[in-house]
């Protein structure tokens, strides 16, 4: 046998391991494979945008995980939860979280948790896209000049209380119905609707939304945000709120 047919030989093997190695090579997409949810009242909402279309900003592994891991996580607790009763089954998750209060204690954390979870994403999947950013215009800039002294300050102030959440939680702009805007941290998955506040757009700072790419830098991604945020959606959100049209 010659060297060079040794060395063929040994190319050979060589190419075929690694073509091995590489199909059997996990995907983190394919890790981010949904969970079974129990069929039931609650639906995991249709993204309006492919996982990869937020980048760089958000990248897409994260976006995947993000969406059909955590929040069909959540989707999934509550149909659970509504297959033993009855008022969680009839109810939409906003007016859950409106009675929260109102319901049996045995189910409250549930629908705390996993309510607050799903409302908070379906918002938040809504006000990005792809091609985005930039500053807002029309009546929602007149109402961040007016309520919260205008966009660079708000845009600091969002950021600063964002980064002052304690662990896991959003930060959120709230709106009543005369269109008046304010800044709402909240820890864990609370959504302003327990307190009887609507929510006009709002960032999740759990670690799950950022870490794969920013690691523990929550600044840099509360900085990166704003190039993804959907100002056109945001002001049909805000003109919706002002009618009392507006559910999660």
């Amino acid at each position: 046998m010659t060297a060079a047919s040794v060395i063929s030989r040994r190319s050979l093997f060589a190419l075929g391991a690694g073509a091995a190695l590489a199909a059997s090579a996990p995907k983190a997409w394919a890790q981010a494979a949904a969970p079974a949810a129990p069929a039931g009242p609650f639906t995991l909402p249709k993204r309006a945008y492919e996982a990869n279309a937020l980048e760089p900003h958000i990248d897409a592994a994260t976006m995947d995980i993000h969406y059909n891991r955590h929040h069909a996580a959540y989707v999934a607790a509550l149909n659970a939860a509504a297959k033993d009763n009855g008022r969680i089954a009839k109810a939409s998750v906003e007016a859950l979280l409106a009675e929260l209060n109102h319901l049996p204690e045995s189910v409250r954390t549930v629908v705390r948790n996993n309510g607050g979870g799903h409302a908070n994403h379906t918002m938040f999947w809504e006000v990005m896209g792809p091609n985005a950013g930039g500053a807002p215009s029309g009546e929602v800039a007149a109402a961040i000049t007016r309520d919260l002294g205008g966009f660079d300050k708000f845009k600091a102030d969002f950021e600063a209380a964002g980064l002052k959440v304690f662990g896991s939680g959003w930060i959120f702009v709230t709106v009543d119905k005369a269109g008046g805007l304010a800044l709402l941290p909240q820890p864990n998955q609370d959504s302003p609707l327990m307190s009887g506040r609507k929510v006009l757009f709002g960032n999740d700072v759990w670690e799950h939304a950022y870490y794969l790419k920013y690691q523990n830098r929550r600044a840099d991604y509360l900085k990166a945000w704003w190039n993804v945020v959907n100002w056109p959606k945001v002001e049909e959100r805000y003109a919706a709120a002002r009618a009392g049209k507006l559910a999660i």
